[in-house]
């Protein structure tokens, strides 16, 4: 989403992680981590997460500023970034990889397996149903996530919020704010893709 909002043409090669393709030596070769996603530059640089990938793309293309401009806008978006990464995403991977018999053996992502915890799981998804009530209040007053304007905030909440619904999560008439904020994440185009 971030490169399709910078205007950033890419290729796209699909990576079927439910057959682990992630962990096969085509894609060790170029990313030894078995992590999705992974931008290779033109010169030859492999980026092998998304903050790497979004700061990239931030400096090669500035326009749409989406990490904010002034120092208070960078700030606030990057608290909500996080926010969105450790409560959300990391709660929903908590757990789907901790509860999904699918995940035994690989509670963690990479190239070494661990063992699932069925307690985090539990844990994990706790702290979904509570990152849902968190963006609802947040957004009782305000059109994006971070800021005046759409920012790598909501490009990631959107991420954890459509991607929650693996663990049998998503928002509901309980979350108005949030049904409304995602109803105009529906309108961008970085969503249709």
């Amino acid at each position: 989403m971030v490169l399709a909002e910078k205007g950033i043409v890419h290729d796209t090669v699909q990576v079927d992680l439910r057959t682990g393709e992630q962990m096969g030596e085509a894609f060790r070769r170029l990313n030894p981590r078995c992590t999705v996603p992974a931008l290779k530059l033109d010169d030859g640089t492999v980026l092998t997460d998304n903050a790497a990938i979004a700061a990239w793309a931030e400096a090669w293309k500035p326009e749409p500023a989406l990490m904010g401009r002034t120092a208070a806008e960078k700030a606030e978006i990057a608290s909500w970034q996080w926010r969105c990464e450790f409560e959300g995403l990391m709660a929903i991977a908590e757990a789907l990889r901790n509860g999904s018999p699918a995940m035994a053996g690989r509670a963690l992502p990479g190239p070494v397996n661990y063992e699932q915890i069925p307690a985090l799981a539990e844990r994990g998804r706790a702290r979904v149903l509570q990152f849902f009530v968190d963006l609802d209040q947040r957004l009782a007053d305000r059109e994006w996530l971070a800021g005046a304007t759409f920012s790598i905030a909501d490009i990631t909440a959107v991420v954890a919020v459509d991607f929650a619904r693996v663990v049998k999560v998503k928002p509901g008439d309980e979350h108005p704010h949030l049904v409304a904020w995602r109803g105009r994440m529906a309108g961008r185009h970085s969503t249709t893709l």
